[in-house]
Formats: structure tokens, C-alpha cells, sequence
């Protein structure tokens, strides 16, 4: 049921979803749905938090396994045009579309979405910490600056498909933004 609201949020936008989209997506009448989750700020951050904390620990388990911490960091930054199709691009991250939508005035979204970045950051921070231990980053460079470079790339790369860019110009913008992002190890 929270699957099904949280794509209409993601699909149009917090402002645009009415109480009669969600009470369709839910399956919950009117009284069961603010008994359940209070209004629809509420139900939005719910489903908000559930989408941050599942891609949370999805980031968490792909760095960690990843053969090659830089890989992971590259796929990171990369996987905005994975789906060739484009439609994943096109529709971005429920974050960063609710984040640009409502940060300016909704202050609790602003800070889910710090506390969000805060921890891909951390998460990112480490990876880079890894890849230079296995020396495919300079070992000089700071993690933490690195990290936040990465973030900030990727959610450009975010925003740039949003405008229907050419998936083969994006993925060019997204290797663009790593070899700068990224300091090779001085040899």
C-alpha cells in the first residue's frame, strides 16, 4: 500500500497529488487513511523516509561488496542512465524531486534530505577511504571533500535527466564529473 502511494508522490509531485490519488493508490478510505497516517505531509514523509532508508542500506550493501571501491563510486554517478530507455532517468529520485520541490518550504523535508546526503555522503567517504587503500585514488586527497564532490555530481547528473537529455550526452556529463571528481594516484 505505501509502495503504491509512494508512486504517486514520485510520479506528480507532492503538490500535485491529490488526497483522491492517494486514497485510490491506498485502498484506504478517508478515516482509515488519516487514522493511519495523520495528513498528507505525514504520509509523504513516511513513504519519504522508507524510500531513504531502503536506498540507504541498498548503498550500504553495493559498497560493500563491490570488488573495486572506485567501481562502486563510478556506478554511482553512472547509474542515472543505466535504463536505456530513459523513463529512469526522465523520473529521477523521489529525493531529489521532493527535495527541489519542497525543501524552500517545508523544513522537515529539508531535513530528512540532509540526513539523507549526510549518510550517502558517509557512505561515499568510505568508499573513496577504500579505493585509495587499493590505489585507485590519491591517497592525499580528502575523502570527505571527494564524497561530497561525488554527491553533488551525481544529483547534477539527477537533475540533467530529469530535462530528457540524450542518455549518451548525460553518461558523458557523469564521466566528466568522476574524472574531476576523482584524483588518480600520482605515479
Amino acid at each position: 500500500m505505501l509502495l503504491a502511494v509512494r508512486e504517486e508522490f514520485w510520479d506528480k509531485g507532492y503538490a500535485a497529488t491529490s488526497m483522491d490519488d492517494l486514497l485510490r493508490a491506498s485502498g484506504l478510505g478517508k478515516g482509515s487513511l488519516y487514522g493511519a497516517f495523520g495528513d498528507k505531509c505525514s504520509l509523504f514523509l513516511r513513504v519519504l523516509r522508507d524510500y531513504d532508508d531502503a536506498n540507504l542500506l541498498s548503498l550500504g550493501e553495493r559498497q560493500e561488496s563491490a570488488p573495486r571501491a572506485v567501481e562502486f563510486v563510478r556506478e554511482f554517478v553512472l547509474g542515472v542512465a543505466d535504463d536505456r530507455t530513459g523513463a529512469a532517468a526522465r523520473r529521477g529520485c523521489l529525493l531529489a524531486n521532493s527535495t527541489a520541490e519542497l525543501a524552500n518550504s517545508r523544513p522537515d523535508v529539508a531535513a530528512e534530505a540532509r540526513r539523507t546526503y549526510e549518510a550517502i555522503t558517509a557512505t561515499l567517504a568510505a568508499a573513496v577511504e577504500r579505493a585509495q587503500r587499493e590505489g585507485d585514488v590519491d591517497p592525499d586527497a580528502d575523502a570527505g571533500e571527494i564524497a561530497r564532490a561525488v554527491l553533488a555530481a551525481q544529483l547534477g547528473v539527477v537533475a540533467l535527466g530529469r530535462t530528457g537529455m540524450d542518455l549518451d550526452a548525460l553518461t558523458e556529463v557523469a564521466r566528466s564529473a568522476l574524472a574531476c571528481s576523482l584524483p588518480a594516484p600520482t605515479r
